[in-house]
């Protein structure tokens, strides 16, 4: 076992709370929902498990659009639910994190509708950005910002000003410059810290502050953020003041006992820019996204790993890897296609689909690779059992605020967070007690049903079981990387006592003679490795 700090080396498995199991039927997953299949994850063998928002919120961007910071959504359960899931988690061993939306709130929090129903220029205005327009009346935005889900960043109220909104229209981003802002946060902090929670997963923890005066900015929204025109950082992202609010959090978690940590969801590059996230007094872990969005080749994977492991180690900070979450579409359909090819804006009907069958072959030797590597790694809900994107979901039934303010050319994010199926032939495979789904489920999801799985030799469920067995024994996430080998279709490393290899190439590739520990694949009956394959061997 690792003597570790327990994030340092953890395996964190993401719940997004409506897909993830229904305890009364409504088709909505539910925190009682959670805490009845908390045992799959004790089975499974991770460390913690993070929630995605289930907090009040009228859900025009799935609960990222938060009304309240210090409750449980009705639609979700309560309190005591939350506090009831806490304990049983503890029970069996699982560290529990919590998603915090900070960059804006839902239009419908308290703050919010105070701001509209006062002047101009007053100080409940104050915690948003409220702007007078441009043009002749006022009639045009303040600036050319855009929204990340498409259009402008901004909306006009009846009185004529305009307010700021990153994303949706009904998400106004905060002032972080405003004191009374930074305050309520770290009582929120509080809040769920004194309900046992160990950490915070921080969304868009890169945003929060942005440049003075809101200067001009037309460049398209980009996924990583990193300097565009004349080499400026963007006014809304990554500015050098979001280090102070972090430095602050950390010293209110350092106040607890029992390792709380904090983990950001900062879209920045390069990696050094993304290492100042994570100074010793600032935040304990960052998403790697230039790894999950690493094309399917040898190179473009060694490059990944090694910027990854540069970037953090001035700071004395480890690496996270990450393949699958309920922004990006499951690696499992994502790899279906060649290298390089962008799934960015979702997969729907009449798009062009992913071979199945080499996607998942591709997301198991992915997964083998990335769970062999020294940090801490992130699961997403359901990739265990192997589930593709929904690619063929109705686009009359998408929620995606993407969709619509896309003018429905972006499908969005909506067929990767399909609810898990958990038992073959049960109405809504086990998500819920009948037929209810918030979304509907694909036709042919028996196959990948848990029950269907569990201790199936062979299975996806099963792989994950046995990597996650073998990570813990050989402290593969307290270990070091040592590459070793060579071939321009391979990667190839050490970590401790165990040796990777993972073939990105055509054609079979002569193993070592060692003992084989796990493949993602059955190997050649000559020992050799197979095309998009893993295979962790005695070093």
């Amino acid at each position: 076992m690792s003597q570790l700090v327990w994030w340092r080396d953890a395996v964190i498995y993401q719940v997004y709370p409506r897909s993830f199991a229904d305890a009364d039927g409504d088709g909505l997953g539910d925190l009682r929902g959670i805490t009845s299949r908390l045992d799959h994850l004790v089975e499974l063998g991770v460390d913690a498990l993070w929630m995605s928002p289930f907090y009040p919120s009228p859900q025009h961007d799935a609960g990222y659009d938060v009304a309240d910071y210090r409750d449980v959504d009705p639609r979700f359960g309560t309190l005591a639910d939350f506090d009831a899931l806490v304990a049983a988690a503890k029970e069996r061993g699982l560290r529990v994190v919590v998603d915090l939306v900070p960059n804006h709130t839902s239009s419908d929090h308290v703050w919010f509708q105070e701001a509209l129903a006062s002047e101009p220029g007053s100080p409940a205005r104050d915690r948003y950005h409220f702007r007078k327009g441009g043009g002749v009346d006022g009639e045009l935005p303040p600036n050319g910002w855009q929204s990340v889900f498409g259009g402008p960043a901004w909306t006009r109220v009846p009185d004529g000003e305009w307010y700021l909104h990153l994303f949706d229209t009904s998400q106004p981003d905060l002032n972080w410059d405003l004191a009374e802002v930074r305050a309520m946060f770290e009582d929120v902090l509080r809040f769920w810290l004194d309900r046992g929670v160990d950490g915070f997963r921080v969304d868009v923890a890169h945003g929060l502050i942005k440049e003075s005066g809101l200067p001009e900015w037309t460049e398209a929204q980009v996924p990583i953020t990193s300097p565009g025109a004349e080499h400026r950082t963007p006014p809304m992202w990554d500015q050098d003041g979001v280090h102070e609010v972090y430095r602050s959090w950390r010293r209110v978690l350092d106040g607890y006992p029992g390792d709380r940590m904090m983990v950001g969801e900062a879209w920045v590059a390069p990696a050094e820019r993304l290492a100042r996230y994570v100074r010793p007094d600032e935040m304990h872990q960052a998403f790697n996204f230039n790894y999950l969005m690493a094309p399917w080749t040898a190179a473009d994977q060694r490059a990944a790993i090694e910027s990854s492991l540069a970037g953090v180690e001035p700071v004395g900070a480890i690496c996270t890897w990450v393949l699958s979450n309920h922004d990006v579409v499951r690696h499992a359909s994502r790899l279906g296609f060649e290298p390089g090819y962008s799934t960015q804006g979702g997969i729907g009907i009449g798009d062009r689909q992913p071979d199945e069958a080499l996607g998942l072959r591709r997301a198991r030797a992915a997964t083998l690779l990335m769970l062999s590597l020294p940090g801490s790694a992130y699961l997403y809900q359901g990739e265990e059992l192997g589930l593709p994107e929904h690619t063929a979901l109705p686009d009359d039934v998408r929620q995606d605020p993407t969709w619509f303010r896309s003018k429905h050319e972006v499908r969005g994010r909506d067929g990767c967070r399909v609810p898990v199926p958990w038992q073959a032939g049960a109405p809504s495979y086990g998500f819920g007690p009948g037929a209810a789904s918030w979304l509907p489920q694909p036709a042919d999801w028996d196959r990948f049903a848990a029950d269907a799985q569990r201790e199936v030799p062979g299975s996806t469920l099963s792989m994950y079981v046995e990597a996650l067995r073998l990570r813990r024994k050989h402290a593969l996430g307290g270990g070091t990387l040592a590459w070793s080998g060579e071939g321009d279709d391979l990667v190839d490393f050490r970590n401790g006592g165990v040796r990777v290899i993972t073939n990105f190439g055509p054609v079979p590739v002569p193993l070592p003679a060692a003992e084989v520990l796990l493949a993602s694949a059955d190997l050649a009956a000559d020992g050799t490795l197979p095309p998009d394959t893993t295979a962790w061997l005695r070093a």
